[in-house]
């Protein structure tokens, strides 16, 4: 008998394909300036996720 391989939502990412980026701000270091305004966040950009490799799920 053949077995079938069964798929589970991706505990990594939630099914989602992508990691969000993340955010960190704090008004005690400036980041980069925009215009006149200076940005007080780094942001990641968001990202395939590693376990899955962006499918969302993965095999038993």
């Amino acid at each position: 008998m053949t077995q079938e391989k069964t798929k589970k939502v991706c505990p990594t990412c939630q099914g989602k394909k992508v990691l969000a980026g993340v955010c960190e701000c704090s008004s005690e270091w400036r980041g980069t300036q925009s215009d006149d305004e200076w940005e007080d966040c780094q942001c990641t950009p968001e990202q395939k996720c590693p376990a899955c490799l962006g499918t969302g799920y993965v095999e038993e």
